[in-house]
């Protein structure tokens, strides 16, 4: 019996690898897609080999809207509450559908603002080594953090030639996370 909560800890912990991995596959094909980014790039054309088999047949019965694909939000939270299930059953909480419907829309909207995070970072990493734009993650990072960044240097005008506006959002991101996800996620544990 003293072992249970290792194996609970060591089949949450694959769980959410599992199912991290994946999600931030879709992800990242998702707001590829919605800043329409160059879909023969290498890093897309892997997203989209490993993402398709469970995306085009879903497409048949889930049309896109507003340019959105919508198969690809809804797989998202399919696989979102699923992980939730599972971790919670796993644990030997209980759970109502609520919230599990919640803990999945939470789950992906933390995701998309860790995916802008490290994207903003990454790309500010980038820019004092590698400035070369044929460089296939250097296009794709510039697409993706472009809705994020742009509003933040407009605020934010360059100080002694040095933009400050990748410090901004990452700011305004994690307080976003603290303020809206880690709360979100508390009421959504506490419905049964």
């Amino acid at each position: 019996m003293g072992g249970t909560p290792y194996f609970s800890e060591a089949g949450v912990f694959l769980i959410r690898t599992v199912f991290g991995f994946y999600l931030l596959a879709l992800m990242l094909r998702f707001l590829l897609q919605w800043v329409r980014a160059d879909f023969y790039n290498p890093l897309v054309q892997f997203l989209v080999r490993i993402t398709n088999p469970p995306l085009l047949p879903l497409r048949r019965y889930v049309p896109g809207l507003y340019g959105l694909d919508m198969a690809c939000v809804l797989l998202m939270l399919l696989l979102a509450i699923l992980e939730w299930g599972l971790i919670l059953s796993m644990v030997g909480r209980s759970f109502g559908p609520l919230g599990l419907l919640l803990l999945g829309l939470v789950e992906l909207l933390g995701l998309t603002l860790d995916v802008f995070l490290w994207a903003v970072i990454i790309q500010a990493l980038m820019s004092w080594f590698v400035r070369d734009p044929r460089n296939p993650l250097y296009g794709l990072l510039y697409r993706l953090t472009a809705p994020v960044l742009r509003p933040a240097q407009r605020v934010l005008p360059l100080v002694g030639g040095v933009d400050l506006s990748p410090l901004l959002v990452i700011v305004v991101l994690q307080l976003a996370s603290i303020l809206l996800i880690a709360p979100l996620r508390d009421l959504a544990l506490a419905l049964h």
